[in-house]
C-alpha cells in the first residue's frame, strides 16, 4: 500500500508541472498541440482504432466503409481536442469558459429554480461534458457532479479542485445517494450532473434495452435518484459549433419523475442521446466498449 501511494505521488509530481504549463497556453497553441497528438495517436500508435472501427460498423451498418472512416478520423481529432481542453480547464478563466460554452435556453433551468425544483442534468459522453461545469456559474442551486473516483488520489484531488473553482462539488457514485438524500432533507436547492451512457457490469445490470439498435445493459442510477428524491431529470444536448466552442440546450424529460413508469426516464435519455449521435456521430466517445455485453442479453430480449 505504501509503495502504491509513493508511486502515485511520483507520477503526479512528474505530470503536474507539464499539465500546468499546457493549461496556460493560448488556445491557438493548444490546438496546434492537439493536431500533433492526433497524428501520433491515430497514424503511429493507433490507439483503440480497432474498437472505434468495430463500434462504428456495429451501429452504422448502412454506411459505407468510406463514410465510417471519415467519422473515425473526425472523432479522433475531436477526442484530442477534448483531451487538450480538459487540461486547459486548469487555467481557463470563468469569463473565458462561459464564452466558449453557451446555453440556448438557460431560462428553462432558472425557471425551475424559481419554483424551488431540484434538477438532474443527464448527459452522455458527447461533444464536451467537461465544460458543462461552467453552468454552475449561472445558477442559484448547489451544483453536484456524480463521477467515478480516480485511482490516483492526487489526481483525484486535483480534479476536485479544478471543478470546485466553478462551484461544482464532486461526489462519487458510491456516496451519491446518501449525500443527495441528506441534501433533500435539509431543503437544499440542488442541480446534479450525471453522465449516464456507460456500460454497467453485467452482474449489476437491472435493465436491458436497445441503444443504437442493439440490446445492451444500461445504467439506471440517475433515474433511481430522481425517483427517490423527486428530482426533475433534464437532458442536456451539447453541440460543437466550431473548434473550442460548444452550445447546450435543455430538455425536460419529465416534471413528475415519481409518477413515471420504471425505466421510462432512462429510455427517454437514451433516445435523446441517439438523436445527438445520428446528427453528428464524430462527437460521440467511440473508444468506449459500449456494446461489449450485447451477446449476454437475456434470451427474451434477443428474440
Amino acid at each position: 500500500m505504501h509503495t502504491r501511494i509513493v508511486m502515485q505521488l511520483a507520477v503526479f509530481i512528474l505530470a503536474y508541472p507539464l499539465l500546468w504549463l499546457v493549461s496556460r497556453l493560448p488556445f491557438k497553441l493548444i490546438y496546434l498541440l492537439s493536431d500533433g497528438i492526433y497524428g501520433l495517436l491515430y497514424y503511429v500508435i493507433g490507439y483503440r482504432k480497432k474498437v472505434v472501427r468495430e463500434n462504428l460498423a456495429l451501429v452504422f451498418p448502412e454506411k459505407s466503409e468510406k463514410e465510417r472512416l471519415q467519422i473515425e478520423k473526425k472523432f479522433f481529432h475531436h477526442m484530442c481536442d477534448m483531451f487538450m481542453e480538459m487540461i486547459k480547464t486548469m487555467g481557463i478563466s470563468k469569463k473565458e469558459i462561459q464564452k466558449r460554452f453557451t446555453v440556448t435556453n438557460m431560462s428553462l433551468l432558472n425557471d425551475l429554480e424559481e419554483k424551488g425544483i431540484n434538477t438532474m442534468l443527464m448527459l452522455p459522453h458527447y461533444a464536451s461534458w467537461e465544460w458543462v461545469l461552467s453552468l454552475n456559474l449561472q445558477i442559484k442551486s448547489k451544483g453536484y457532479g456524480i463521477y467515478q473516483k480516480i485511482q490516483n488520489k492526487y489526481f483525484d484531488r486535483l480534479v476536485r479542485q479544478i471543478r470546485g473553482k466553478f462551484n461544482t462539488t464532486l461526489i462519487s457514485t458510491k456516496e451519491s445517494k446518501k449525500i443527495l438524500k441528506a441534501a433533500k432533507e435539509s431543503n437544499e436547492l440542488l442541480m446534479v450532473g450525471i453522465i449516464s451512457d456507460q456500460s454497467p457490469m453485467v452482474i449489476r445490470a437491472k435493465y436491458w434495452t436497445e441503444f443504437m439498435g442493439i440490446v445492451v445493459p444500461v445504467h439506471v442510477g440517475g433515474e433511481e435518484i430522481c425517483k427517490a428524491n423527486g428530482i426533475v431529470p433534464v437532458y442536456l444536448k451539447v453541440c460543437k459549433k466550431k473548434r473550442g466552442y460548444y452550445e447546450g440546450t435543455f430538455k425536460i424529460i419529465t416534471e413528475n419523475p415519481t409518477e413515471v413508469e420504471n425505466y421510462k426516464i432512462t429510455d427517454a435519455f437514451l433516445r435523446e442521446t441517439e438523436k445527438s449521435i445520428r446528427e453528428a456521430p464524430e462527437y460521440y466517445f467511440w473508444t468506449h466498449k459500449r456494446w461489449k455485453h450485447r451477446d449476454k442479453a437475456p434470451e427474451v430480449l434477443q428474440q
